[in-house]
C-alpha cells in the first residue's frame, strides 16, 4: 500500500528515503491544506477576511523567498545552507498581517520547499522539517504592532525553525552525530549553525537605514 504512495530508494549515502508519487502529492496537498484550514479557525480573529491585496503580497513574498532560498551562500553536507535572507520576506507577512495570515503563508512556503525537493524519511520528518518548521516563521505575527517588531518577529520566527529543526535531528538524523558526541550537541551546533549565522546576517542587513526604511515603507504600502 505505501508504494502506491511513494517510491523508495536509496540516496547517495546509502539511506533509503522516499519519493512521493502522484497519489502522494495529492494526499499530502490535501494534508496540508487540512492544517492550514484547522489552523486559521484554531486562530481565527474577529477581522475581515484576506483582501485580495494581502493575498497578492504574501505571493509576492512567498515567490521572493523561494527565489532567494537556491541563492546560497554555504550549503551544509546533510542538508541545511545559509541563504541571501530566504527567511525575512516569511517573516515580513506575519510583521504585515499579523500572525494568522503569518502562519498561514509560512506553512504554505514550507509545503513549496518540500515540493521543489521531494524526499523524505517518513511522514513524521517531512511534517517538522516542512510545514512545522517553516511555519514557525509565522510567528513573526505576534510582534506586527510592537515597536521593532521586524527585528523582534524575525529573530521569533527563526527560533521556532530552529526548534522543529533541533527536534528532527535528535529524531530523525542522530545516526549522523560523530562518535563521542551526544546527539543534543550535534543537532544544536549542527541546525544552529546554519539558521543563527543566516539570522545574523539578516539583522544587519536590515539594520541599515536605507533598507530599515525601505521595509517600513514596503509595510505601510501593504496594510493601506
Amino acid at each position: 500500500m505505501l508504494k502506491f504512495f511513494f517510491t523508495e530508494t536509496v540516496n547517495s549515502w546509502d539511506e533509503v528515503v522516499y519519493f512521493p508519487t502522484l497519489p502522494g502529492y495529492i494526499c499530502i496537498l490535501l494534508f496540508i491544506a487540512l492544517l492550514i484550514f484547522l489552523l486559521t479557525r484554531f486562530l481565527k480573529q474577529k477581522q475581515k477576511k484576506i483582501t485580495v491585496k494581502q493575498l497578492s503580497t504574501c505571493g509576492i513574498a512567498i515567490s521572493i523567498s523561494m527565489v532567494l532560498s537556491v541563492m546560497k551562500l554555504f550549503e551544509l553536507p546533510n542538508g541545511g545552507s545559509i541563504t541571501t535572507c530566504s527567511m525575512l520576506f516569511i517573516c515580513f507577512i506575519g510583521y504585515c498581517y499579523g500572525i494568522r495570515i503569518g502562519l498561514v503563508a509560512a506553512i504554505a512556503y514550507g509545503t513549496l520547499q518540500f515540493i521543489s525537493d521531494p524526499y523524505m524519511y517518513s511522514i513524521p520528518q517531512i511534517l517538522l522539517d516542512y510545514p512545522l518548521a517553516f511555519g514557525a516563521l509565522g510567528l513573526s505575527g505576534i510582534f506586527s504592532n510592537k515597536k521593532y517588531g521586524l527585528y523582534l518577529g524575525y529573530i521569533t520566527g527563526v527560533f521556532g525553525r530552529f526548534v522543529f529543526s533541533f527536534l528532527s535531528g535528535i529524531l530523525f538524523f542522530a545516526h549522523y552525530a560523530p562518535e563521542g558526541t551526544h546527539v543534543i550537541i550535534y543537532s544544536l551546533t549542527y541546525n544552529g549553525s546554519y539558521l543563527f549565522t543566516e539570522a545574523v546576517i539578516t539583522l544587519i542587513i536590515i539594520a541599515i537605514p536605507p533598507v530599515s526604511k525601505g521595509l517600513s515603507m514596503m509595510k505601510k504600502e501593504a496594510i493601506s
